[in-house]
């Protein structure tokens, strides 16, 4: 690591290299992947969970079959699918533990992981392991990307356009004035929801900032009213018609995320990072946080 460089900033600046490698070895786990017209859910805690909810908007965009997303301790016990897929960076989430064990036998299941070395190896039927892709800060930044691009990759919907504008995202000056917002809000549409949510997830777990994040076409009705001149709105994605103009009109800041989505958030990431250093955090240090959430038994 970079002397002076955190462990956040230096995984963050090494996606692309990650994506690539993702894309490239899409095409190279068999049966582990969901295929065309399974009926498949995606589950995982925090990060993980809402990189679940982007797989599944653009699967089932993709005619690829129905979606659903879980947080791990909320997947429906009565229903069926035909693929659960568990997204855990640590491989030791309680929550995914419990739940790829109550499936054992009943549902086959993969687990895309960051650590061959962990419970979750035998817990799974199937795993994908992203090795070069684990992190030692407690914040994801890569592993979540890269799990998100390989199955983008699967789906046939990673372009290099995607590593080209995360590297622009990664060296492109950030707006003037929005480090120095009070408040953040995301917005997504369609598969870049889940993206927005990671995004706001970030901002409170760097930098304790107070963020939102909301469907697109639900900031309207209610949200809004928050913006102010010290607030920032930030669009993952293409905006629905006029309301940037809305956001402008309240006095807020609006960033038009005109870069691929999943770059968008590379941005959110930096922002984050340096939200946190203009409050004076550190943000391998954030509060109250680990790196795996493990339950004690009762």
């Amino acid at each position: 690591m970079t002397h002076g460089m955190t462990h956040v900033e230096s995984e963050l600046t090494s996606q692309p290299e990650c994506w690539m490698r993702a894309a490239a070895e899409a095409g190279g786990h068999g049966g582990a992947l969901p295929v065309a017209g399974e009926r498949v859910a995606i589950v995982g805690c925090g990060t993980s969970y809402f990189m679940g909810q982007s797989v599944a908007a653009l699967r089932e965009g993709a005619g690829q079959g129905e979606t659903d997303a879980f947080a791990a301790s909320e997947f429906p016990r009565g229903r069926s699918y035909d693929r659960v897929v568990a997204l855990t960076r640590s491989g030791t989430t309680t929550e995914v533990l419990e739940l790829l064990g109550r499936l054992k036998g009943r549902i086959p299941t993969t687990a895309i992981t960051a650590d061959p070395r962990t419970p979750v190896m035998e817990a799974a039927d199937d795993v994908v392991v992203l090795d070069y892709a684990d992190e030692r800060s407690v914040v994801q930044t890569r592993f979540a990307t890269t799990a998100l691009t390989l199955l983008r990759a699967h789906l046939g919907l990673h372009t290099d356009t995607a590593v080209a504008d995360a590297r622009t995202a990664l060296t492109e000056p950030l707006p003037e004035g929005l480090v120095a917002c009070t408040q953040f809000t995301f917005l997504g549409r369609g598969w870049t929801v889940g993206l927005a949510n990671e995004a706001g997830l970030k901002m409170r777990e760097a930098s304790l900032s107070w963020t939102e994040a909301y469907p697109a076409m639900e900031y309207r009705h209610g949200p809004i009213s928050v913006s102010t001149h010290s607030t920032a709105t930030w669009m993952l994605g293409e905006a629905p018609e006029g309301l940037a103009e809305q956001v402008r009109d309240t006095g807020a800041l609006w960033v038009d995320g005109g870069l691929d989505p999943l770059a968008e958030l590379v941005r959110a990431q930096r922002l984050a990072v340096a939200v946190a250093a203009a409050r004076g955090l550190d943000p391998d240090r954030p509060r109250h946080l680990t790196r795996s959430v493990i339950l004690a038994e009762s």
